[in-house]
């Protein structure tokens, strides 16, 4: 073994798959199969069964149980007391034919006393606060808290994976004109708005104001105020939205930087354009979202894996700038 391991006399070590730099403390149990990476730190009373793999620089602190069918990736911090499970029905001496898995993807942070149920990914750079229940799949850098958690915001700072900085905090256009938010070709617009005794008017032409002729509208309403929506990119789909009721919060990504911008008034709108990474949550009780779309629906034009669109992103930051 490695001298570089270092292992606490009163631990428990059965597995021989450990990554030079990693550090086991105290009363640690590990069994034969685990696989743990380099410059690990287990702290003490930690127990690992048998399928379960721990990638590079990873953080466990104490009082953590990790059992048959988690996939820990690179970077990821588990704090005190974290709480994994494997089995949604469980029964004494009743064991399934096989264990749900679980992931957490790299540079994500399980909060101490946090609880995750089986059969989830934790997104790349997701935060899960302490003592959250966490029962469904995280979306990458999203801020879950709560029982059951949901989602409360977006990580600002930089993450392993892309070089993203802080959130970009975009500036709202004057009346009839538009800007860019410092992500990718994405911009804010503001239309013309018409007050006056009647009521108010908005008005946007195609394609002078929305920057495309679109071949298909839809609209999203009687969301939950919990949800989220979107979480997916287009090959080659532009898109342009306005909350035309109510308010929504919208997060874009380029895969180098991304931005929240709120849509609370009709006479604002965002333009998508294609490999743009679109998420939008925090919806009012009475948001109505109007989507504009340049083409017919196709499922294939679907970016729904966000490790997909960065590296796609990647290769188009690479081909514009050679």
């Amino acid at each position: 073994m490695d001298l570089s391991i270092r292992i606490h006399p009163t631990a428990d070590v059965q597995t021989s798959h450990i990554g030079n730099g990693t550090t086991i403390w105290q009363f640690v149990v590990i069994l034969p199969n685990a696989k743990i990476g380099k410059g690990v730190n287990i702290c003490a009373h930690c127990f690992i069964e048998n399928n379960v793999s721990i990638g590079d620089n990873v953080t466990i602190k104490s009082g953590v149980q990790l059992w048959d069918g988690l996939h820990i990736a690179d970077n990821v911090f588990i704090g005190p007391n974290a709480t994994f499970t494997n089995d949604k029905f469980p029964r004494s001496k009743k064991y399934p034919e096989k264990f749900l898995e679980t992931r957490i993807d790299r540079g994500a942070t399980i909060g101490g006393g946090a609880v995750i149920l089986p059969g989830i990914t934790i997104g790349v750079g997701a935060m899960i606060g302490a003592g959250a229940v966490v029962t469904k799949s995280v979306p990458p850098y999203a801020i879950v808290v709560g029982c059951p958690a949901r989602i409360t915001g977006y990580v600002e700072s930089s993450s392993s994976h892309v070089n993203h900085g802080d959130m970009i905090k975009a500036s709202l256009p004057t009346n009839d004109h538009s800007v860019l938010v410092g992500v990718g070709k994405v911009s804010l617009h503001r239309f013309k708005l018409i007050p006056d005794m009647r009521g108010a008017l908005t008005v946007g032409e195609f394609p002078r104001d929305i920057p495309f002729h679109p071949k298909r509208f839809f609209l999203v309403f009687n969301i939950p105020s919990e949800k989220t929506r979107g979480e997916h990119a287009h090959y080659q789909c532009h898109q342009y939205l306005v909350c035309v009721k109510g308010s929504c919060a919208i997060v874009v990504d380029d895969g180098q930087k991304r931005a929240e911008i709120l849509l609370d008034s009709p006479d604002k709108g965002i333009y998508l354009p294609p490999l743009t990474w679109g998420i939008q949550y925090k919806y009012s009780h009475d948001a109505v979202l109007l989507v504009f779309a340049s083409d017919y629906y196709d499922a294939s034009d679907y970016i729904r894996d966000y490790d997909e669109f960065c590296q796609l992103t990647q290769v188009e930051n690479e081909v514009e700038f050679a």
